[in-house]
């Protein structure tokens, strides 16, 4: 989104993605929690009142949506007090603060942690499963998205509640395709297509890049590729589970940036956020990029006159990516895990989360919520927007796989090497192999 899950900024959609920089130690100093967390007695007054500790991450319009929420939970519900403080961080320093607590005893009920962060946390026993609570609960499982129903299940057990949902497009300037003299491009469009409409559109004279790719080595640079990969066959981890399972198909992959860096025709973003990336493009000087639901009010804002495409592909069948994130509860005993249970699952009911969706950028968890009135006016009055729901029939998501991090990052160092001309596809794929597989053979 950062989306730090709050404003729908291109700096803040940024620090989401960041999910990939998950500790493996996270779970390390859980074992050390104390009694203190066990203790009925903390978080619940004389009157019975539960106080429930919420560490949400968000800033500016994601904080402000989520303060709107829990205020009318409290209000409606007398015996559960919400405290909506935050947490004091922000989403991409959670998982740091949210490791922390659980080796010092001293963690919150409920955290904002990135979906591709869930397989390290929760390997932590103060991790409250939701496996009854949201296969019984009031919006009937199948009709959350199966990105979402993937992205909160380990080992078949429900680890989490989702909190947003995203999927990867491409938005292009009319203008500027309008000045190159070409056509707007159309769902099924090939990687070739791409290409070639990228190098056209460059113009060097005016500034102006085909398209734009972060050239950073984290998640934000490693997340765009995968559906590159599942496009061409291949997957994150082998079925062997011993290996990574893009040996081939990253190469062609990464064969595609190859060429955009060779025809010149790609804005590689060297800062962390893909903030300047965004600002080329929202400045008009860009013609494409690959980016989520998140950016199309800075689109609007900027006076673009926009268009959005699904991703190209190299086999004319749609693949994209979704990035769900999750709000996972961990126990400080039962009142509180109940109350924290109870406000989560409040949250994500469609009447709930369809607000949630508008304020803060998201993408409706469930079909349910997709139906919702409000949400159909709002798609109809935000021009693109359904491409980015449709996404969701064909988008997948990264395993929540403990080695995970290790991968994104031997992923990201192989895109920026390739990007920048320092090493061939073949080369960089190797390298990339190397470290992962190593990392994939690290007992958990």
């Amino acid at each position: 989104m950062t989306r730090i899950r709050g404003a729908p900024t291109p700096l803040a959609r940024r620090r989401l993605l960041r999910g990939g920089a998950a500790l493996a130690a996270g779970t390390a100093g859980a074992a050390l929690v104390g009694g203190c967390a066990d203790s009925e007695a903390g978080g619940v007054s004389a009157d019975g009142t539960v106080t429930v500790e919420l560490w949400h991450g968000q800033s500016d319009t994601g904080r402000k949506a989520i303060e709107a929420l829990v205020a009318e939970f409290n209000r409606t519900h007398p015996k559960i007090r919400v405290d909506a403080g935050g947490g004091g961080v922000l989403a991409d320093a959670m998982l740091q603060k949210v490791t922390a607590a659980l080796a010092s005893g001293s963690y919150p009920d409920i955290a904002y942690i990135f979906g591709s962060d869930l397989a390290s946390v929760a390997r932590s026993p103060r991790v409250v499963d939701l496996t009854s609570q949201l296969r019984g609960g009031a919006t009937p499982w199948t009709n959350y998205w199966a990105p979402v129903r993937q992205a909160l299940t380990l080992n078949g057990k429900v680890r989490a509640a989702p909190a947003v949902l995203d999927s990867l497009a491409v938005v292009y300037n009319k203008e500027l395709f309008r000045r190159a003299g070409i056509p707007f491009p159309e769902a099924g469009w090939s990687w070739d297509e791409f290409l070639d409409t990228a190098a056209k559109l460059t113009d060097k004279g005016r500034g102006v890049f085909g398209t734009g790719w972060p050239g950073v080595g984290d998640e934000d640079t490693t997340w765009r590729l995968w559906p590159m990969i599942w496009d061409l066959g291949g997957d994150v981890v082998a079925d062997n589970g011993h290996s990574i399972g893009f040996a081939d198909q990253g190469e062609q992959a990464l064969g595609t940036l190859a060429q955009l860096a060779e025809d010149k025709s790609v804005y590689i973003d060297f800062k962390p956020g893909s903030e300047q990336l965004y600002k080329v493009f929202l400045s008009g000087r860009m013609g494409m990029v690959a980016t989520g639901p998140w950016q199309l009010p800075d689109v609007i804002d900027a006076k673009i006159d926009y268009g959005v495409v699904p991703l190209p592909t190299y086999h004319g069948h749609p693949v994209t990516i979704s990035g769900p994130d999750t709000w996972t509860v961990f126990d400080n005993g039962s009142a509180r895990s109940r109350a924290a249970v109870e406000f989560v699952s409040w949250m994500i009911q469609p009447e709930h989360d369809v607000r949630w969706d508008i304020q803060a950028g998201s993408l409706p968890l469930s079909s349910a919520t997709a139906q919702r009135p409000e949400w159909k006016q709002h798609s109809a009055a935000t021009a693109g927007l359904k491409v980015f729901t449709d996404a969701l029939d064909s988008a997948r998501v990264r395993p929540i796989h403990a080695a995970y991090p290790q991968i994104s990052m031997a992923l990201g160092e192989a895109i920026v090497s390739v990007l920048l001309g320092r090493r061939s596809p073949a080369q960089a794929l190797r390298t990339c192999a190397d470290k992962a597989n190593a990392a994939l053979l690290i007992p958990r």
